[in-house]
């Protein structure tokens, strides 16, 4: 089994609006997920610095993904990080989406306990058209990539609990939304997991334990996966 975690960690600044990356990084130690994506993990303006930095992510033992942002932790704000017996970076892509707004998404497969697998990391628009056309986009980017269980995982920004997005990626399955929007009386499903063909999900849930409720805007998600 591997746990993953999607977390929009607001570039590190609580509802008590300090700047802490350690909370974050307490927030997720309890999750213990070994592949973690992250949204908002860069400062906003250019040259966008990692909100969450470096050398705290290595003191914690944590690997990050290099997504070729100078100095940023990702790319678009969007990270991927892990840690664990068994795992192994292979390769990594970017994609830039569609819309009114700048948004991006990435890509990373490792070789894990599961077998090869491709982790997808989104944060889409605020928009509704916006939103519909990055699915589709990154449908069809991750189509002309080989053939690989691959999992998507981020802020969706999608507060519908109906298949709103379903239908616009047919090989992936949305697993049911959960509130996770905002941290301190989640009502909001904004953040989803979608797994593609090969995989299935033992449980998921969202995390709430403290500080999850004052580390950010946003509550973690996570999912336990399997070969199917």
């Amino acid at each position: 089994m591997l746990r993953l975690a999607s977390y929009n960690i607001q570039k590190c600044v609580g509802l008590d609006f300090r700047r802490l990356p350690r909370r974050i990084l307490q927030v997720l130690d309890r999750i213990g997920a070994q592949i973690v994506v992250l949204q908002e993990a860069d400062k906003r303006l250019p040259p966008r610095p990692a909100a969450l930095p470096h050398f705290v992510l290595d003191e914690a033992g944590w690997n990050i993904v290099d997504l070729g942002g100078a100095g940023s932790l990702g790319w678009h704000g969007n990270a991927v990080i892990w840690r664990g017996e068994g795992l192994r970076e292979l390769e990594t892509g970017q994609m830039s989406l569609p819309g009114m707004e700048p948004r991006g998404a990435v890509w990373v497969s490792f070789s894990t306990p599961i077998g090869p697998l491709r982790v997808v990391g989104a944060h889409l628009g605020l928009l509704s058209h916006s939103r519909q056309q990055q699915v589709m986009h990154i449908s069809r980017h991750i189509q002309n990539l080989p053939e690989m269980p691959t999992v998507w995982a981020g802020d969706f920004n999608e507060w519908s609990r109906q298949p709103v997005l379903d239908h616009l990626a047919p090989k992936m399955r949305f697993l049911p939304p959960l509130p996770s929007f905002p941290s301190p009386q989640p009502i909001g499903p904004l953040d989803r997991i979608a797994l593609g063909p090969g995989l299935k999900a033992t449980g998921h849930g969202v995390h709430s334990d403290r500080p999850a409720h004052i580390a950010s805007d946003h509550l973690p998600i996570w999912a336990d996966l399997l070969a199917s």
